[in-house]
């Protein structure tokens, strides 16, 4: 069971640290708040995107991804809300001044758990992220090598995995940036905006998005 060859486990990991490497609303949320608030609360925001992620591994291991990738409702739906709740996080960002924003540099405004829960909804409310699971990962599965629900669920999580060999370090780098802007109000403010301004785009984005 679960028997690869290499040539197998290059493809695949080859796949997924390119993947992980390349930027998305995900990987600008986490650096997001890391520049502004600091490796806590840039690690409170990986954990959460994580944790997104690993729900839309269980859904495409389960099949309950395929209503989106099947259902036009469905996806619009999810769609929407996403794409709105991202222009929230935005608009809240553009409107600081620089010590109470989205993030704030000299103290947490947000609290660590709040961070978390945006994170889960960040990653949870895109529905390209789950018809993308359900996309790539089923390229992965060998007949004969086990039931595909489980292949499916090791290689999802293998890309979580290897996320946290590749996103660690950019929170570790983007907490040094951080302490400046903990000196220095007026580039705190201007993270805001434009941390503000990604967001929002972001949003536009996904709302745009068609299957």
């Amino acid at each position: 069971m679960l028997d690869y060859s290499l040539a197998h486990w290059i493809a695949f990991l080859t796949a997924a640290v390119l993947l992980n490497l390349s930027p998305g609303p995900d990987m600008a949320f986490i650096l997001g708040h890391t520049v502004k608030s600091g490796t806590r609360t840039g690690f409170a925001a990986l954990f959460g995107i994580w944790t997104g992620a690993s729900l839309h591994v269980a859904m495409a291991a389960f099949g309950l991804s395929a209503i989106l990738a099947a259902s036009a409702v469905a996806f619009s739906a999810v769609k929407w809300v996403g794409a709105i709740y991202l222009v929230w996080l935005g608009i809240q960002a553009l409107r600081s001044k620089g010590d109470g924003g989205l993030v704030n540099a000299a103290k947490d405004v947000l609290p660590w758990r709040r961070v978390y829960r945006q994170g889960i909804l960040v990653s949870l409310l895109n529905p390209k992220v789950a018809i993308f699971f359900l996309a790539f990962l089923p390229q992965f599965v060998v007949e004969g090598a086990g039931p595909t629900w489980l292949q499916l669920a090791v290689h999802g999580v293998l890309i979580i995995v290897v996320a946290a060999f590749i996103e660690p370090p950019l929170i570790l780098a983007g907490g040094r940036l951080a302490d400046l802007v903990k000196r220095k109000r007026s580039i705190g403010l201007w993270l805001d905006r434009g941390l503000g301004a990604l967001l929002v785009a972001l949003g536009v984005r996904l709302a745009l998005t068609t299957r």
